[in-house]
Formats: C-alpha cells, structure tokens, sequence
C-alpha cells in the first residue's frame, strides 16, 4: 500500500528549515506553539463530531476515537499550561487558518454516513492519518530546532513539552496506518478506494498547509492550483461541483487579505528598516525565489 508523506513548503522549505527561524524569535516561537495548542484543542471538537456522526458504528472506532479525543486534550491542556506559565497568548492565533482551510477543502457533500458508512469510514480515517504525520513532522522538527538552539530555562520547558506529546501523535498515526491497511486488506476494491482517499486528503492537506503560510504576492493563484490538484484526485463527475464551491473564496481570498495587513503591520511596527530590506522583497518575490537566492549565495 502506497505510503504517503507531508511535502515540504513551496517544494523550498523543510519543516526543519522553518522551525530553526521560528525558535530564533519569541513572538512567532509563542504564536507557532499556541497554534499546537489551538489544533489540539479544536481536533477533539472535530472527533467528538466525527464519532456523532459515526453513530456507535463500527464500535471498535468509536471506541479507539474516544481514546484519541482524550490524548488530545491531554495535549491541549499541557500546551495551554505551557503557554500560561509564559505568560503567552492562549486566544485564538492570529494569520490564516489551516484548520479552517482544511475544512473548507473536504469533500463533505460527497460523503454520507448513513447511505455509505465503509466509505465515509475510509475518507475520516484518512483525513486524520495525514494531519496526524504533519503534526508528528512539526512536533519532531521543533524538537531538533530547540535542541541546537540556546539552552534557555524556557526553551527547556518548551522541548520538553513538545517531546511529552510527539510519541502520542506518532502512536495516532500509526493507529491510522493500522486501520487502513486492515480497510485495505478486504477486497481489491477497498484497497483502490484506501488508496484514492490517501492521494486525495494528502493534496487536500498540503493544499491547506500552504494557505495557511503562503501570504506572498500571487498566492490566490497558487491557492486556485492547488485546488484544480485536489480536484484531480475526484472522480471526474464529481469534479465541477467541487470547483465550482470553492473557487470564489480560493480566489477571493478574504482571510488571507486580512491576514496580510496584519503582517505587514507588525513588521513595520516592529523594525521599519527590515520591512523594506526583508518583508517587501520577501511579498514581492515569494518564498522559494528567496530561498533559492539564499541556498545560491551560501554555496
């Protein structure tokens, strides 16, 4: 069965590569971790839905979701402890949403667990699967961002923290590996079905994780390809309506407006010299242009 991984940003910038920026700057490091916590906590509101929906069938879900809701608390509330004791904000994060962005990429109105219950069993599973590897990505990635950065009594309770909480996301993604191979397993048909869910929530997914850092000049139109991307891993018949949903907001794009005057905001509040040195060029250019022009000048 194909095994499929998060992608690096823009095909650019590795979950290793943005964590050692992040650490580097203690009001991004805080936002970065009160975004963990906002996740955790909004995922066990997503699976307490996602077991309502489930309706006491298949039991052994319901039964290993409950458990999943549990361990995720658990993580919202040691990062929310974490937070506090920093004296850190615990309100909503600021910026795009990659929760909301997520959702709103769902195929929802093609899934129905009462007319089809295997196979809106196979698209939840494999919707947390894979923002389950992203996490675990992010959550290892931090770890090794702070263990070569400066040994501060608060990066200290940060990594440890973080490494309270990774083995329990590697054990949900391999709770989901589990579940899907045993789906897959059953027939040749389940197995194809397995497999197109997979390709299609890991473009969903990546679609989602970009929108949420991609806030650079041309950004609607990358949003509107990765959306024709995610389109391609339907079924042809199903392919217009998708599309035809969301393509105002992909290319509208109301949150990532305001999200860009926010940004832009802070930067100049913060350092004018360095928002025309850095975040202009930075807007103007796009991510991967700049990382291209870094990786050139260091060779």
């Amino acid at each position: 069965m194909t095994v499929t991984y998060p992608h690096k940003f823009q095909n650019a910038l590795s979950a290793r590569e943005i964590l050692k920026r992040v650490v580097c700057d203690r009001e991004i490091h805080l936002i970065t971790l009160n975004r963990y916590r906002y996740s955790e906590q909004r995922s066990c509101k997503d699976l307490t839905d996602l077991i309502e929906q489930l309706n006491g069938q298949p039991r052994e879900l319901v039964r290993d979701l409950s458990h999943h809701i549990s361990d995720e608390a658990r993580h919202a509330m040691w990062l929310t402890d974490l937070l506090a004791e920093l004296g850190a904000d615990i309100g909503k994060p600021p910026g795009s949403s990659y929760i909301n962005e997520f959702e709103r990429l769902l195929d929802r109105e093609q899934q129905d667990p009462v007319q089809g219950l295997e196979d809106f069993v196979i698209s939840s599973l494999a919707a947390i699967n894979v923002t389950e590897k992203r996490g675990c990505e992010y959550f290892s990635a931090h770890i090794y961002a702070l263990k070569q950065a400066s040994q501060t009594e608060e990066n200290i309770k940060i990594r440890e923290t973080i490494a309270k909480i990774l083995p329990e996301e590697a054990g949900h993604v391999r709770w989901g590996n589990r579940w899907l191979a045993e789906l897959a397993r059953k027939s040749p048909e389940h197995r194809q079905k397995v497999e197109q869910a997979k390709r299609k929530y890991t473009a969903i997914e990546q679609a989602a994780f970009e929108s949420g850092m991609d806030i650079t000049l041309g950004a609607e139109l990358r949003r509107v390809a990765n959306l024709v991307e995610v389109a391609n891993t339907m079924p042809l018949w199903q392919r217009p309506q998708y599309l035809m949903e969301r393509l105002p907001q992909t290319l509208l794009a109301p949150e990532l407006q305001f999200t860009r005057i926010q940004v832009a905001q802070k930067a100049w509040q913060r350092d004018p010299q360095a928002f025309f040195e850095n975040f202009v060029p930075m807007f103007l250019n796009g991510i991967q242009r700049i990382e291209n022009n870094r990786k050139k000048t260091t060779v």
